[in-house]
């Protein structure tokens, strides 16, 4: 499974310019479907400049990228917990996602006055923040009242159960985000069934303006340090202009970045931010049909590495073989690799590294 994230956000804050220009430059698929309590749906591409590193030195028929599943829910109005708008219907579509990206308006547009008369990045975080926290305390709410009549069993799974849910509750009657908890693994695995918005990870979006495309304005830096605050992830994207550079061929994007004073488009940066923020890190298998990108969880064995390819392959895990990347770079070849002595034979207690290239043997 793809990783999965969804974008959440005030109305006119640019989420779905950048949901569009992810889907575009990443060369996702997306769905629309914003008709009824639908969200948009999009595959995109990480990108990552070391596959193609890899096949200047490995002759394949094909790069394949990791993928994120990329989910747009229409913009949260205030009060939508009360029902106004669509009230929360539509964050039913988010609650089974890896992380959340929250994007905050940081951009002046007459032509898209802001709906309370001015830019005040922080007003509008915590407006947004409060409207998922009184969703999370209904679900919760709900789920508790099921847990206490379960508890009646005495069992410990279900004690446990309402304990974690008991905890969440009080957090939530603070108006407080459940993730600012500290929790068990074992909590955490109850938590997980309960798809808890405000449990998730958070990767704060300053959508900014053109003028301040490396986001060193006052009001992404309020975004920043608030980001820095509370532990979660920040980055600065200009909406409009990765718009523009998606629509362009590869040649000329280039030029246009370059003229700008950019390296990259800030959607990639994006992309790395997600799987930092979820403690992944991305491995690579190479060969004559494909050079392919694959996450996992930092700390993840060679085993459990195998099964993200399929899982016959940790089942029937016998051995990996496995160097660097720096090493192709190198030696040019995997026989210059091997003649080297660079080529390693791993074990089941193997922790992969990131940018580990991967052959595995196993036997079903």
């Amino acid at each position: 499974m793809p990783l999965e994230v969804g974008i959440v956000g005030l109305p006119l804050v640019g989420k779905t310019t950048i949901f569009n220009a992810m889907a575009a430059a990443g060369g996702g698929v997306a769905h629309h479907e914003f008709t009824g309590i639908k969200p948009h749906v999009a595959i995109v591409q990480v990108p990552d400049a070391r596959l193609a590193t890899i096949a200047q030195y490995i002759q394949t028929e094909k790069i394949v990228p990791a993928t994120m599943r990329v989910v747009d829910i229409a913009g949260i109005a205030r009060g939508a917990s009360e029902g106004q708008g669509m009230g929360n219907k539509f964050l039913s579509h988010i609650r089974e996602v890896d992380a959340v990206l929250h994007v905050v308006r940081c951009f002046h547009n007459a032509d898209v006055p802001h709906p309370d008369g001015s830019l005040d990045p922080l007003r509008d975080i915590e407006t947004l923040e409060m409207e998922l926290v009184l969703a999370d305390l209904e679900s919760v709410s709900g789920s508790l009242e099921r847990a206490e009549k379960s508890a009646r069993s005495r069992e410990k799974e279900a004690l446990h159960r309402l304990e974690v849910l008991r905890k969440c509750r009080q957090q939530l009657d603070e108006g407080r985000p459940v993730r600012q908890l500290t929790f068990t693994p074992e909590d955490r695995t109850i938590l997980k069934h309960f798809g808890l918005i405000t449990a998730k990870k958070v990767l704060y979006v300053a959508n900014v303006d053109e003028q301040d495309i490396h986001g060193q304005g006052e009001l992404a830096a309020q975004v920043r340090q608030y980001a820095r605050d509370s532990g979660a992830g920040f980055v600065a994207v200009c909406g409009k202009l990765e718009a523009e550079l998606a629509e362009l061929e590869e040649k000329d994007r280039g030029e246009m970045l370059a003229g700008m004073g950019l390296s990259e488009p800030a959607l990639n940066v994006l992309s790395r931010e997600a799987l930092r923020l979820l403690g992944l890190h991305t491995f690579f298998t190479a060969g004559p049909k494909e050079v392919r990108a694959w996450t996992i969880p930092i700390g993840a064995t060679a085993p459990q590495a195998a099964g993200a390819i399929h899982s016959d392959f940790e089942r029937g895990f016998i051995r990996a073989s496995i160097y660097s990347l720096e090493d192709l770079v190198r030696f040019k070849s995997e026989a210059a690799i091997k003649q080297a002595g660079r080529m390693r034979s791993e074990g089941k207690d193997y922790v992969m590294k990131d940018s580990d290239i991967t052959l595995f043997l196993f036997n079903v």
